[in-house]
């Protein structure tokens, strides 16, 4: 038996399509609205509930865990903490200072502790992840090149373990995504005036543990980089999550968006 313990985002939802109606599965909602309630393997649980999600994961003798979407960090002071989360939330709390990487993989530490096995969040979804290459009919320019290479280097200096995975570069400009994720930076981005340029450069962290939230790159973020007068999109290979890539390829060739995969 896996358990899906499901986030906030559209990736948790595409994998749901894929396990719809299939035997042997469960699923933790930590989503706000509990989107995943009316299906009947589904149990609605607060991120403070180890005991519980523990509980039902041996009840249901789940070996096995895979995350999928975002789940907001809490405000450790007013977290609702069953005896479980009390024990452990020590050691998460230790973590807080290094950031949100560190604390993914303490999460990960507890569950191997508990006997579970936390897999890749791309196990179901191998079709999801892109490799090296060009995705679009659009290339990035010599200007892109520099803008890239400039957002890497930010992207570079940041704490190894905090949440930033995406960068925006323009020139000589910076802007470095923060906790509310990469589609609220993009909407804080003014499109200039004149022809676009700048991209949108999204690679995991060093210290990142990949069977954890993956950058994630759907028709959406397409969207708002279009608003926001950017010429394209740099991936990592194989460490991204690609959603609705037929749509945003349409997408991206009838706006002249580069979709690249370094």
């Amino acid at each position: 038996m896996i358990a899906f313990i499901f986030g906030e985002t559209d990736f948790p939802k595409y994998i749901y399509k894929k396990i719809k109606g299939k035997k042997n599965y469960l699923i933790i909602d930590l989503t706000r609205k509990n989107i995943f309630r009316k299906d009947k393997n589904s149990f609605s649980v607060s991120i403070g509930q180890f005991g519980k999600i523990i509980s039902i994961l041996k009840k249901n003798n789940c070996s096995r865990v895979l995350f999928a979407g975002k789940v907001k960090k809490p405000n450790f002071a007013k977290l609702k903490l069953d005896v479980k989360g009390i024990f452990y939330i020590s050691r998460i709390i230790k973590k807080l200072k290094l950031g949100d990487a560190a604390i993914i993989k303490e999460i990960i530490s507890i569950f191997k502790k508990e006997g579970v096995k936390t897999i890749r969040s791309n196990f179901f979804t191998p079709e999801l992840t892109l490799t090296k290459g060009n995705y679009s009919n659009h290339r990035p320019d010599l200007e892109d090149k520099k803008d890239i290479l400039n957002a890497l280097k930010s992207l570079n200096k940041t704490n190894p373990y905090d949440h930033v995975q995406s960068a925006v570069s323009r020139k000589n400009l910076i802007v470095l995504e923060k906790n509310d994720g990469t589609e609220k930076m993009l909407k804080k981005i003014k499109k200039k005036k004149g022809k676009r340029n700048g991209v949108l450069v999204k690679f995991p962290k060093k210290k990142q543990d990949s069977r954890i939230d993956l950058p994630t790159v759907g028709i959406n973020t397409l969207k708002q980089c279009k608003r926001a007068g950017l010429k394209g999109v740099l991936l990592k290979h194989k460490k991204n999550i690609f959603l609705d890539k037929s749509i945003c390829i349409k997408y991206a060739n009838k706006n002249k968006i580069f979709i690249t995969v370094k």
